[in-house]
């Protein structure tokens, strides 16, 4: 097993699905329940045992460093640096490109800032940094049943066999399950890339290909975040725990 310590925060998105609200909020900083994306996430890195989180940022970048510093300052983890994009948006491949230096030779975790779901008995985070194999798999993505995932729009993105191996979704069918915003994958598959702005698709779809695209089912429910009427969704999905 590959211990690992490490995670990669994707904060640098504009979130334009959630204008107007995300004209004055970067959206990892939009609350739900009381508590913001981010917070919720790198709370969560911590309790499974990531020590440092790499946050890169671009829209709103002062708001996201200055949560980062209060954090700091009251004694929260994981301990994080910033990945400053504000020169150009990288999207999620290029984001993490850019951050290898500061990532560490080994596997590392990567996770949308505005991840969130439902947790159930396992800590699917935890579980993943456990379940990453690097001799057999290039990336280990968190996938949630895509039936029972909450303000989710769209068919799933993945089929994935009794090994664990994942495929994509046949065009026009709906797939079994949706990516749920978090990965592990090791500096090595980042390799003959293109210059700037691409997708970590580029990269999963390469591990596919090679039969080493993997993923873990979660244990709980993915709670998609990605409109404003979704955040309503999400606070009563949480609320149902009491």
């Amino acid at each position: 097993m590959t211990k690992i310590e490490t995670a990669m925060v994707l904060a640098a998105g504009k979130g334009m699905r959630m204008r107007p609200l995300t004209d004055r909020v970067p959206k990892p900083l939009v609350e739900v329940d009381h508590r913001s994306l981010l917070d919720r996430l790198l709370d969560r890195l911590e309790a499974a045992g990531i020590g440092r989180a790499v946050v890169n940022v671009h829209h709103l970048a002062d708001q996201i460093e200055a949560r980062l510093a209060r954090r700091k300052a009251e004694g929260l983890g994981p301990a994080t640096t910033v990945s400053d994009e504000r020169d150009a948006l990288l999207e999620t491949g290029g984001g993490v490109a850019r951050a290898l230096p500061l990532l560490g030779e080994g596997p590392f975790l990567i996770c949308n800032a505005d991840t969130l779901w439902r947790q159930g008995f396992a800590d699917p985070i935890r579980d993943l940094a456990r379940g990453f194999d690097p001799e057999t798999m290039d990336a280990l993505l968190l996938v949630a049943p895509t039936a029972t995932a909450v303000g989710l729009e769209g068919l799933g993105d993945f089929l994935m066999d009794p090994d664990g191996r994942l495929s994509r979704r046949p065009e026009s069918l709906v797939a079994p399950f949706v990516y749920a915003g978090c990965a592990v994958m090791k500096p090595g598959s980042f390799h003959d890339l293109p210059e700037g702005a691409f997708s970590l698709n580029l990269l999963w779809n390469r591990a596919i290909e090679a039969g080493r695209l993997y993923g873990q089912r979660l244990d709980g429910q993915f709670l998609h975040v990605g409109t404003i009427p979704a955040i309503a969704e999400a606070e009563l999905a949480l609320a149902d725990l009491g």
